[in-house]
């Protein structure tokens, strides 16, 4: 193996080793030396691929948002088009639930690693284009309105604010792609 596919596949782990610190228990406890400890190198090594924490952090909310993509585009394989949007809305939530960390971390950010929304990458594109499969008109605002719903959704039920329920979220996410779909969301 040359020194250079070496030196990704430790960036690769550290990114992995922070995001097993996020799901374990948030991120205070994620730094450049726990990192270390955790992947078995020296204290300096993580510095070599990041070189502070918010170097770090950026590169983990990359690759949350592609694992992300990865769980909208098996739920966009969905029978219709709006039970599509509705199977993707579900997968975001899940995701949600299933790595709150990881999730913050995404959309909010630690100060000085923020991801501005052209850095969603496919995640966002996967949305966009069922929304625009589905829209009679507008489907940039109809693609806001499904990701505010959605996010929104997750971030609720992550501040206790809403049960975690597949079935309540499920419907709501039905009726919005009824809105989005306009006459055509009643024959899919």
């Amino acid at each position: 193996m040359e020194n250079g596919a070496a030196e990704g596949g430790l960036r690769q782990r550290l990114v992995a080793a922070a995001i097993a610190l996020l799901d374990q228990g948030g991120g205070d406890g994620v730094t450049l030396r726990a990192l270390a400890k955790a992947t078995g190198v020296s204290a300096m090594a993580p510095y070599r691929h990041f070189a502070d924490k918010a170097a770090l952090l950026g590169a983990v909310a990359e690759a949350g948002f592609a694992m992300l993509a990865e769980a909208l585009a098996r739920a966009d394989a969905a029978d219709s088009p709006r039970a599509a949007l509705v199977a993707q809305g579900v997968a975001y939530f899940h995701f949600a639930q299933a790595r709150p960390a990881l999730f913050r971390l995404m959309f909010r950010g630690e100060p000085g690693c923020e991801m501005p929304p052209g850095r969603y990458g496919e995640a966002f594109e996967i949305l966009s284009r069922r929304v625009a499969s589905l829209a009679c008109r507008d489907p940039a605002t109809a693609t806001m309105a499904a990701w505010g719903t959605v996010h929104g959704l997750a971030t609720l039920a992550l501040d206790g604010k809403l049960p975690a329920a597949d079935a309540p979220i499920a419907a709501a996410l039905a009726l919005l792609a009824d809105g989005i779909a306009g006459d055509q969301g009643r024959s899919g």
